[in-house]
This record gives structure tokens, C-alpha cells and sequence, in this order.
């Protein structure tokens, strides 16, 4: 059953994984990277005035009002049809009506806002502004101040600029392609990328102290710090890219997971778990040493220079039977993803299928309906348009289109996959599906198990 949005799970959700690592003590709960990273977005760009989070709010408590004009002049325009008609016929992109639940909202909507700037331009300048009269005069005039100031739209430019990394992360994470052990290096690099950021902004140089960037760099190391496990380390140990030369040149900070004590710690925890027998971790300990030194069977020149260009899971398949533990549980890390939220998705397309007004269905029907159009997107990503385009990436984060630099209205992704009988299956008025059950069944014979 889907929890109730109002209910916050997570300390459920936990106290589960806790019970089950104890029961199956080789099983690792790792937590959920997006919702992590949101965590630490709402951190920054919707900071509490409390008495013990004082510093921070004194630092981010712009941001907050940056976001909450944006917002104010977002509803100031669609609660009225003579206001949203305006702001029609002067921007050919609709303004965004984001989900309280979908992830790092905020930033959606800026980054909407700075591509309808020139069409919230035209619209407060424009005759059909000035001649319109209204009760709310002072809200008008606030609307009109805040898109003429120039100051303000630079607010907006500096908390999408820093906030990208962030954002970046967060929608590589929100896929079901395997990428646990990518998280990592991933935090690594995005408050790297943050910290260039700001103090380029702030004109700063490295060794200088910048009491915003060291609010925002406590945020994300602590939220860090809460969602790293041992697992995300001995996954991230058992990348090859990570051991070869090209990848380490890239900065000259990093080092090879072998030689970082971090690392080397929290994999020995994950060793302690898998193989209780003394002789399994040492025959894991020399098979771990012979694959991160690069010696014996792994002393190859090949072998060695296909690190970086071969995909981790077929770089193991490829040259890692000479160490058969180590490759059974490399395979099995590289090929985890690191969030559910697309699992999620389905509860969201259940309750759309059944809600209060279609509560008809019976559970198997609403049951072989998710599964059809799970796996309708699923097939879909192998046209052309999910790859390239308005609607490039269109399933991930539900409203993934919002995010792209290059936002148009909307063309969706062609779901019928030239099938006639797809396309007829329709919602009609009496809330009943249109389509019988042999046209079901052959739905879900033809479609792939996911």
C-alpha cells in the first residue's frame, strides 16, 4: 500500500531496514540519494528562522525571499484569467504549477522564471498593463518593481549557478540506471563545483574564507554524512575508472580508492559483512589487492588501459575470472541503482488509475494497467525522441521536460509505438476503461517483465 503523502515514512522506512539488516546481516539499508539531495536543497534555499539555525538563516534567508517574490508573482498571475491572458500572448512558454512533492521545486521554477523573462518583460510594459485596473494595486505594483529590477533577475542568475551542481546530481541519481557506485565521486565533485561557484562570484580566491560558502558546505557534508554508507565506498572501490590515470589527472586532489582511508575503513566493514569467515577475507583481501595494484593477472597492458574506456560491469566480465569473489560482488554492486523513485512513479500512476472518483477497478486490472504503461515507457526509450529533444528524458522526475536549457511546449514522446489498439485506451466520462479484457490481455502478453 502507498503511505499517505502527509505521513513522513522515514523513520518507518529506517526502523524496517534496520530490522532486516539484523535479521540478514550480510544486507546493507542504504538511503535514498535524492531524496538527500533535496533534503539539503530545501537546507539552503528554504532556511528555518530558529534559534539554533540562526547563522544559517542569516546567510540564506535571501535566497528564501528570492524564492518566495517568485513564487508570489507566479500566483499573482495565474489566480486571474485577464492577468494569465496578458502574460499568454507575450510568452510562447506556460508557467510551471510544480508538485509540493516533486523534487528541488524551487529550482524549477527559477529556472522557468529566467526562461519567461523577457515575456514577464513585455507583459508590465505592455499597454494591456498599464489600462488594467484592479483592486490589488499595491500587489501590481510589487509584481511590476520585482521584473524590472535588474538586481533581482541577478539574484535569480547567482542561485541557479550555484545551485546546478546540486540540481545536476540530483537528476543523474533520479534514474533507474545503475549508479551506486558513481555516488561517491559524485558528492565529491559537486561541492568541489559548488565551491567554484560562489567564490567566483564573491571574486574570492582559494584560500580565502567565505561565511556563505561554509554554511552551504556544512549543509551538504552533513546531509553527506548521513547518507554515506559502507556500501557506497566498497562500490565506489570497485570501479576500474577510478584507479586509472586519466581519471586522476583530472584533479589534483584525488587519489586512488585504495589509497584514501575513508574509503579503506568503510570497506572493510562491507568485507566484515559478506564474508564472516576469516579464510573468505583473505581470499577477498588478496583478490582486492591484485585488481586495485594492478599486479599478477591484472598487470596486463590492456587490461589497464581499458580502466577508463570500457563500462565497469563488462571491464569485470571482461578480465575479472581470475578473481572470482571479487567479480561476483563487483557485477552485483555495478549494477545497483542508487534511488526508488522510479519504483514511486508507479504509485503515482496507481493512483491515478484508482483514485476516490474510479474506485471501481478491481486491484487486478488497476494492477495489469500500471504494469502496461510501466512498460510502454520502458519501450519508449528506445525511440529517437527520448534521447534528443523538447522531450528528452520525459518519464524521469515526472516533469523532467522543465528542466532542460532548450524548454519548449511540450511535444510528449510517441507512447503507442505504432500499435493502433494502444492508442484507444481511453478514460471515458464514467470513469471505465476503454478497452475490454482480451485487448488487456494481449497488452500484457506482448510487454516485457520489468
Amino acid at each position: 500500500m502507498r503511505p499517505s503523502l502527509e505521513l513522513d515514512n522515514a523513520p518507518v522506512c529506517r526502523s524496517v531496514g534496520l530490522l532486516i539488516e539484523n535479521q540478514f546481516p550480510h544486507i546493507f539499508w542504504t538511503p535514498y540519494v535524492v531524496h538527500t539531495l533535496n533534503l539539503a536543497l530545501k537546507n539552503i534555499c528554504a532556511a528555518k528562522n530558529t534559534q539554533a539555525n540562526a547563522e544559517t538563516y542569516e546567510e540564506c534567508s535571501w535566497i528564501t525571499e528570492v524564492i518566495g517574490d517568485v513564487m508570489a508573482i507566479k500566483n499573482f498571475i495565474v489566480n486571474h484569467s485577464m492577468r494569465l491572458s496578458m502574460f499568454n500572448a507575450n510568452s510562447q512558454l506556460k508557467l510551471l504549477s510544480v508538485a509540493e512533492t516533486r523534487f528541488a521545486s524551487s529550482i524549477i521554477m527559477l529556472k522557468r522564471f529566467k526562461l519567461i523573462k523577457q515575456g514577464l518583460l513585455n507583459m508590465v510594459v505592455s499597454r494591456n498593463w498599464a489600462k488594467y485596473r484592479e483592486d490589488d494595486v499595491q500587489k501590481a505594483s510589487f509584481v511590476k518593481e520585482k521584473i524590472l529590477h535588474d538586481l533581482w533577475w541577478d539574484n535569480i542568475d547567482y542561485i541557479i549557478a550555484f545551485t546546478e551542481p546540486i540540481y545536476e546530481m540530483l537528476r543523474k541519481a533520479d534514474t533507474d540506471k545503475p549508479c551506486l557506485h558513481l555516488v561517491y565521486d559524485w558528492w565529491d565533485s559537486m561541492i568541489e563545483n559548488v565551491k567554484v561557484v560562489i567564490y567566483r562570484h564573491e571574486g574570492k580566491k582559494e584560500e580565502d574564507v567565505s561565511p556563505f560558502y561554509s554554511i552551504v558546505h556544512n549543509i551538504l557534508v552533513d546531509r553527506w554524512a548521513k547518507s554515506n554508507t559502507p556500501l557506497h565506498c566498497l562500490a565506489h572501490s570497485l570501479n576500474p575508472r577510478y584507479y586509472s590515470e586519466e581519471w586522476l589527472k583530472e584533479s589534483p586532489n584525488r587519489l586512488p580508492p585504495h589509497r584514501d582511508k575513508e574509503i579503506f575503513d568503510e570497506r572493510l566493514k562491507c568485507f566484515k559483512k559478506y564474508f564472516p569467515s576469516e579464510v573468505e577475507r583473505k581470499v577477498i583481501a588478496a583478490e582486492f589487492a591484485k585488481f586495485s595494484g594492478a599486479v599478477r593477472e591484472f598487470a596486463c597492458t590492456d587490461l589497464i588501459s581499458n580502466r577508463r574506456y570500457l563500462e565497469p560491469d563488462l571491464w569485470w566480465i571482461t578480465y575479472g575470472s581470475s578473481t572470482p569473489m571479487l567479480q561476483n560482488i563487483a557485477l552485483k554492486l555495478l549494477g545497483q541503482p542508487c534511488s526508488s523513485s522510479c519504483c514511486e512513479r508507479n504509485w503515482s500512476t496507481y493512483s491515478f488509475i484508482n483514485s476516490l472518483l474510479r474506485n471501481k477497478i478491481t486491484p487486478q486490472r488497476g494492477e495489469d494497467l500500471v504494469f502496461v504503461h510501466s512498460n510502454l515507457r520502458l519501450l519508449s526509450r528506445q525511440s529517437p525522441e527520448y534521447t534528443k529533444g523538447e522531450s528528452s528524458m520525459w518519464d524521469l522526475g515526472v516533469d523532467g521536460f522543465d528542466t532542460l536549457d532548450d524548454v519548449g511546449i511540450l511535444g510528449m514522446a510517441d507512447l503507442s509505438l505504432d500499435e493502433p489498439e494502444m492508442e484507444a485506451m481511453l478514460f471515458t466520462a464514467d470513469d471505465t476503461i476503454d478497452v475490454d479484457d482480451e485487448d488487456l490481455a494481449s497488452l500484457l502478453a506482448m510487454k516485457p517483465c520489468f
